[in-house]
């Protein structure tokens, strides 16, 4: 057992969303979501969020955290449909838009309006909650299309990631909008130096949870974990079949409701693996909610492995959960990786991935490989900004965007008895052109600023902007060809940090009559 956390969670005598003070319609919307007992994140941050105190969270996807600092702003604002009373900073439009729908589904009940900027959203200028990129949300205050004048609080969600993209100094520049003693909120997993710095400079009598707590040394175990995207059934059943195809009598499968726990239990049926209560000697998969009454029916049984199908909220909840055995693995969205390695470095537990096996010619290995060589010489900055929505953490994400990067490697060189965009056109592959913009390294600009004036202005998804190569006085990008025309005519005269962007096709260097040049 985790001393501090169990003694915690055993003196915080709160059982459900009510024991917080949480309005019933509130409560009910949580329900309806899963979402019924308090984590101990949530148990912390609720009632310091209600009270309007500045708040940081160390603290990432898997521990509660939206619902941690949602609940609170949804319970202290009114609902007035007057503009924005919260103001939510993401690191993408993609990312905006999906914490958008998860916070408008807990508000059904409350009467506040939630928009996200680069959505389908109505009229997000009248919303209570507003999420965008601090990069959106500046745009659209210059245009006079969005008041800022009533925000009473904003929230930084995850801004590690907002650093990654380069878009950190424009959230200060979102702060100096806001009116004065407007609360604070952020959340980052982990506290870089750039997010501690930002905190030091701009938070006022800020309150940190969770407390730093020491890491333990001692090994208690090693627990794997299989990433997977939404939904996380598949995933579970696959890892379910290796486990038991592998030796083991009974996969006892911890779920986070009962509700939940049914789901899963029919899926598996579905598949033909008979589900029961922990302890049915019948059956091969246990299904478990309360981890200290399923060790005790499973006491004493061999060849048990356990697998969770929800990251584990807590130290105490890993604990408990995952030292019963030495079979451990746990299906993970790529956002809460971060947050389960954090927990195993807690509580002793090693925490390694389970892939899942390689084919008979064991092409996954050499793809795997292949990727890796990837990882150390391609340029991948343009696609992890791409693919962040889909793959928030660093592990996944950069797998990914390597992939892509050796795809867009293969297409663009083509054989030179063949002409590139004949090439494109045969495999139909996008073609690209690289464009040159008058803003560069001088100006402050950064990947994350290019990117997201590209695909603000020009109306296009970030996949179709490639390499983006940024000079002393100016920048070069890679965009698909078919786009490349939009993008000129979108960004030309527009205000990139400050400075007044000219955009052409980029010349070769022996031409420099048709090449535009930079002006001080």
């Amino acid at each position: 057992m985790v001393p501090a956390q169990a003694r915690r969670a055993e003196e915080n005598n709160v059982e459900n969303f009510e024991d917080l003070g949480v309005a019933p319609e509130l409560a009910e919307a949580l329900a309806a979501e899963g979402i019924e007992t308090p984590t101990p994140l949530q148990r912390d941050a609720i009632p310091i969020i209600r009270k309007g105190n500045n708040l940081v969270l160390e603290a990432g996807p898997g521990s509660g955290l939206l619902v941690g600092w949602a609940t609170g702003l949804i319970e202290r604002i009114e609902a007035a449909g007057e503009g924005p009373r919260v103001l939510v900073l993401n690191s993408t439009d993609e990312a905006a838009d999906q914490l958008a729908e998860a916070m408008a589904r807990l508000t059904v009940g409350t009467d506040h309006r939630v928009a996200a900027l680069g959505g389908a959203w109505v009229r997000p200028e009248t919303a209570d909650i507003v999420l965008g990129t601090p990069t959106s949300i500046l745009r659209v205050v210059a245009e006079n299309n969005l008041s800022l004048a009533l925000v009473e609080a904003v929230v930084v969600d995850q801004a590690q990631l907002l650093e990654s993209v380069g878009r950190l100094p424009g959230v200060e520049q979102v702060f100096d909008y806001l009116p004065e003693g407007t609360q604070r909120v952020l959340s980052a997993l982990p506290i870089t130096p750039a997010v501690a710095d930002l905190v030091d400079r701009a938070f006022k009598r800020t309150v940190t949870i969770p407390s730093t707590m020491n890491e333990v040394t001692a090994s208690r175990g090693t627990v794997r974990f299989r990433i997977t995207p939404e939904p996380r059934e598949a995933a579970a059943l696959n890892v379910i079949e290796s486990l038991l195809g592998d030796g083991a009598r009974h996969a006892l499968v911890y779920c986070r409701t009962e509700d939940r726990a049914a789901d899963i239990g029919d899926y598996l049926t579905l598949h033909g693996f008979t589900a029961g209560a922990p302890g049915d000697e019948s059956v091969p998969v246990w299904l478990g909610v309360d981890a200290l009454e399923a060790r005790a029916q499973a006491k004493d049984v061999e060849g048990v492995v356990v697998v969770s199908c929800d990251c584990p909220a807590d130290d105490d909840t890993l604990d408990r959960r995952h030292s019963m055995g030495a079979d451990n693995v746990v299906v993970l969205l790529p956002r809460e990786v971060a947050h389960l390695k954090r927990l195993g470095r807690r509580t002793g537990y090693e925490t390694v991935p389970f892939p899942p096996k390689s084919g008979p010619n064991d092409s996954v290995a050499q793809l795997r490989e292949t990727i890796d060589r990837a990882m150390e010489t391609e340029d991948i900055t343009p696609y992890l900004v791409a693919l962040e929505p889909l793959l928030a953490r660093y592990d996944a994400a950069e797998i990914a965007a390597a992939a892509l990067a050796l795809l867009r490697k293969k297409t663009t060189t083509a054989s030179p008895a063949q002409p590139h965009r004949a090439a494109a056109q045969a495999t139909g592959t996008p073609s690209w052109a690289k464009l040159f913009i008058t803003v560069g390294e001088r100006d402050g600009l950064e990947k994350g600023d290019l990117l997201g004036a590209i695909t603000g202005e020009a109306g296009i998804d970030g996949a179709a902007v490639g390499r983006i190569d940024i000079k002393e006085s100016h920048s070069v990008v890679e965009v698909h060809d078919a786009v490349a025309r939009n993008v000129i005519q979108a960004l030309n005269g527009t205000s990139i940090k400050g400075r007044s962007a000219r955009v052409d096709f980029d010349r070769p260097r022996n031409t420099p009559a048709r090449h535009p040049k930079s002006r001080s």
